[in-house]
């Protein structure tokens, strides 16, 4: 008898499973990607308060656990973007916020630009979400949706705040 694989010991896949669902929230039996973005409050909450440099770090560490995560999750589910899946949507909306103080107007503005940005898909996000089915593809256009909400969330702060 062969010992099981990392991939197929049952604890290591429930792990990759609680990371890449948010701890639970990409359950949610509507609106998954919505849901699983609201782990990007807290978040941006504690990261505010990170110098910029540790903010940077944690954000590409978070970053490259999408890639990671996403990847393993979409081989368990045998879908790569399944609707479970929303550590993506976090990265995304981390780095919507990326460098900014909390505040709950931007908290819920990002959130806002983000979601928009992340249904809408616009080039070149609709090209990972169409080309690239694994995890770097599913993590991408969430990064590009983010990318774009940030320079419209840093319009709106400079126009109206």
């Amino acid at each position: 008898m062969t010992e099981p694989t990392l991939t197929e010991h049952n604890g290591y896949r429930k792990l990759v499973l609680f990371l890449s669902s948010n701890a639970g929230l990409g359950y949610a039996p509507i609106a998954s990607g919505t849901f699983g973005t609201l782990a990007g409050i807290p978040g941006f909450y504690y990261l505010s308060r990170f110098s910029w440099p540790l903010q940077f770090i944690t954000l590409t560490a978070i970053l490259f656990l999408s890639f990671w995560v996403c990847d393993l999750a979409g081989k368990f589910y045998q879908e790569a973007d399944d609707g479970r899946i929303v550590i993506d949507e976090l990265i995304g909306y981390l780095i919507t916020v990326a460098f900014l103080p909390f505040s709950w107007p931007v908290a819920i503005l990002g959130f806002i630009w983000f979601r928009l940005f992340d249904i809408l898909k616009p080039p070149p996000a609709s090209w990972f979400d169409r080309e690239m089915k694994n995890g770097i593809g599913v993590t991408l256009d969430d990064v590009i949706a983010g990318i774009y909400a940030a320079i419209l969330l840093r319009i709106c702060l400079a126009l109206f705040f």
